[in-house]
C-alpha cells in the first residue's frame, strides 16, 4: 500500500513551517487569498520558504487571482505546486507554467467526478466541504462517499480533518493526500506542533494498518 501524503495548508509563520516538515510534513500550502484570516503577503512567502528543506513542496493556494497576481507571487516565492479555489478554468489554472491542483466545493448535490473532468490539466484534486465564505479551512467535513472510486488524477482529501478523525478518513477513502489546516491550529493561522505531530502519527498508524 502506498503512503498517504500529507499538506499542511495555512502556513503564515516560519515556525510552524519547519515544525511541520521537521515531523514529516510533505508539502506546505501558502494562502495568497487577502480574504482569509491565513492569508500571506510575498514578503512572508519568501521566508517561509527560505527556511523549507528540499524535496518538500510548496503550494501557492489562489481564489480567482488575476493572473498578474500569480505571475506576481510566482516571482517571488518558488512555488512548485499552483491550488485554485475559485470557479477558474482549466485554462486559467494551467497558463502559468506551474502544475496545479484544483479545488472542488463538495456538497450534496456535487457530482464530484463530473466537476474533475472539466480540468483535463490538473495534477490533483482538493476534495473539501463547500464553504462560499471562506474556500476552505473552516473546519468543515463532508460526506466522504462522495469520493470516486475512479478519480482521474490525484484525490487530496480536506474538510475538517483533524488528528482525531484522519486515521479513519484515510481508511475510508483512500486518498493519494490529505490537507489540514484548522485541524492542526491553535488559533486561526497559528499552528501547533503538538497537534501537527498527532496527525502525522494518525497518518502513519492508518497506513501501517492498511
Amino acid at each position: 500500500m502506498q503512503r498517504t501524503r500529507v499538506k499542511i495548508c495555512g502556513i503564515t509563520r516560519v515556525e510552524d513551517a519547519r515544525a511541520a516538515v521537521d515531523h514529516g510534513a510533505d508539502a506546505l500550502g501558502l494562502v495568497f487569498y487577502a480574504a482569509s484570516p491565513r492569508a500571506i503577503t510575498i514578503e512572508q512567502g519568501r521566508a517561509i520558504t527560505a527556511v523549507v528543506a528540499p524535496l518538500v513542496t510548496i503550494v501557492g493556494l489562489f481564489v480567482n487571482p488575476e493572473p498578474d497576481e500569480v505571475r506576481s507571487t510566482l516571482a517571488g516565492v518558488p512555488l512548485g505546486l499552483l491550488q485554485f479555489h475559485g470557479s477558474e478554468t482549466n485554462d486559467k489554472c494551467n497558463q502559468f507554467g506551474v502544475p496545479f491542483i484544483k479545488s472542488i466545493a463538495v456538497a450534496d448535490d456535487v457530482d464530484v467526478l463530473s466537476c474533475m473532468h472539466g480540468y483535463p490539466d490538473a495534477s490533483g484534486f482538493i476534495l473539501d466541504a463547500a464553504q462560499p465564505q471562506t474556500h476552505g479551512g473552516g473546519g468543515v467535513t463532508f460526506d466522504w462517499k462522495q469520493v470516486p472510486e475512479h478519480p482521474p488524477a490525484a484525490v487530496i482529501l480536506a474538510g475538517g480533518l483533524t488528528p482525531a478523525n484522519v486515521a479513519q478518513a484515510i481508511h475510508t477513502t483512500r486518498p493519494y493526500a490529505v490537507d489540514v489546516s484548522s485541524g492542526v491550529e491553535s488559533s486561526k493561522g497559528i499552528k501547533s506542533a503538538d497537534k501537527i505531530a498527532a496527525f502525522l502519527k494518525g497518518v502513519m498508524n492508518s497506513d501501517q494498518r492498511g
